[in-house]
């Protein structure tokens, strides 16, 4: 926890292994705090080391013997990552070895590294901000190069940037409230009708409404978005799903009923990642396994952000029935528009004069209340292309080069904010209510202070912190 974390910081002395463990060339056990420097002598009987100069040293046990030898790594406070005299003791990535070491070093008065720890400790000591915290988890994280560019440009302070050029916006307009409220006869001006605060109060709502999207691009890109494959048996969903894939991921046959569970795959699309989840199709059925397909089918149906209803055009459709009613049928009720996308599979099979025109014609009547078909062939790959297109329409992702990484509190701090800019601009225009625009500017300070960690509860702090790997 956060309280913990603070009354630990500068007191004690953390350590932790900061590489994967496993087989490799190079193993990395880090240290931060007051005793550092002190730890790394007695581990390798140096009596003095350069700041950000390497050192080749054996490791020694309190019995003399050896147990690696490598590089040391100081950074004196406060130039380090954390703020604090921080160690690196490079050594050789073998599991045993790493343990060794770091056991040593507990045994020389360092302790445990909690998650997120060290990352804690740079924000608790103004080496950077939240925001640029999170980017560090969700460059390590990021399942996409462009996931990982946007997430180094907020580590690297774009994104704080934008908030605090809107925070000091915010602290401008606020002075100029309260002197309109503290001095309302100054030079028989009335401030609060003259134009001016109104003025940028709207300048300040279009630069938060810019950065809004530009945090919802950032949020696609970090999260991607779930998307599940549904429709009756044999329609194709195992099928579009390998051709997604890229790979023969699901069983594909002839006979109804093959995928018995739910099946994931992480793909990246056009920059866009998607979570994909291939369902058992839906139908009646006495078998027991299938049934339980079928229900979790449904579960992953109702968690979807999309779902595509994935249909055959040679058989699933009778004459007098639409994709519509067909999608009514198997969900019970119709998706909302904005969750449903309709994927026409075999379309290569329609003959060249009724069936085309039926599809055209069906494909038009849906879209004029918002509804969209894709025709695909998952046997030829014709459509994928224009499905995955369609797929980022329906989401709004067409991140900019110079998109950031953003997360879903972000967004939430930032929508609060724009709420209580509407109130001010409200009581301002309509009531000519000061003290009252005063509040709600300040709540909308308030609120968007809480995505650099000006303003941020310790319970949130410990859900993010906690979110991270031991060594960062």
């Amino acid at each position: 926890m956060p309280d913990e974390r603070s009354e630990k910081s500068g007191l004690t002395t953390i350590a932790a292994i900061a590489t994967p463990i496993g087989r490799a060339g190079v193993g990395i056990v880090r240290l931060s705090g007051p005793k550092a420097y002190a730890i790394a002598c007695k581990l390798t009987d140096k009596t003095s080391f350069t700041p950000r100069q390497a050192h080749f040293c054996r490791f020694y046990q309190a019995d003399g013997s050896i147990i690696d030898e490598g590089l040391v790594l100081y950074f004196k406070a406060p130039h380090s990552f954390t703020g604090e005299d921080v160690i690196e003791l490079q050594g050789h990535g073998g599991v045993i070895l790493q343990n060794h070491l770091l056991a040593r070093v507990f045994e020389l008065g360092a302790q445990q590294a909690t998650a997120g720890e060290f990352s804690y400790r740079a924000f608790d000591n103004d080496k950077l901000d939240l925001v640029q915290a999170e980017a560090i988890a969700d460059a390590i994280d990021a399942t996409s190069s462009a996931a990982a560019s946007s997430a180094i440009r907020s580590l690297s302070g774009e994104f704080s940037q934008k908030i605090n050029q809107l925070l000091e916006q915010l602290i401008h307009l606020r002075l100029h409230v309260e002197a309109a409220i503290d001095f309302p006869d100054e030079e028989d001006v009335d401030f609060l009708s003259d134009g001016v605060i109104q003025d940028k109060l709207e300048h300040t709502q279009a630069r938060i409404r810019q950065v809004l999207a530009t945090a919802k691009q950032g949020q696609l890109l970090r999260d991607g978005i779930h998307v599940v494959l549904a429709g009756r048996p044999n329609a194709g969903k195992s099928s579009l799903l390998n051709r997604l894939a890229g790979q023969e991921r699901a069983i594909v046959t002839e006979v109804a009923g093959t995928t018995r569970d739910t099946l994931s795959e992480t793909v990246v699309l056009n920059g866009l990642t998607l979570h994909l989840t291939d369902t058992a199709g839906l139908r009646d059925t006495e078998d027991t396994v299938e049934r339980i397909g079928i229900e979790r089918a449904r579960t992953a149906i109702e968690q979807a952000d999309i779902l595509l209803m994935v249909y055959d055009v040679t058989r699933d459709l009778v004459s007098e029935s639409t994709p519509l009613q067909l999608a009514e049928q198997l969900f019970g009720k119709l998706p909302e528009a904005k969750r449903l996308l309709i994927i026409a599979n075999k379309s290569d099979l329609l003959n060249a004069s009724d069936d085309q025109k039926k599809a055209i014609d069906t494909d038009k009547q849906m879209r004029e209340i918002g509804y969209e078909q894709v025709n695909v062939s998952c046997e030829t790959g014709a459509g994928i292309d224009t499905l995955v297109t369609a797929l980022c329409d329906k989401v709004g992702f067409h991140p900019p080069e110079n998109s950031l990484i953003a997360r879903t509190r972000h967004l939430d701090a930032l929508k609060r904010t724009a709420e209580y800019l509407s109130e001010a601009h409200e009581q301002l225009t309509v009531f000519t209510a000061g003290e009252l625009v005063a509040e709600s500017l300040r709540q909308a300070q308030q609120s968007l202070g809480e995505i650099t960690g000006e303003f941020s509860a310790d319970d949130l702090l410990g859900k993010i912190f906690g979110s991270f790997c031991i060594g960062k």
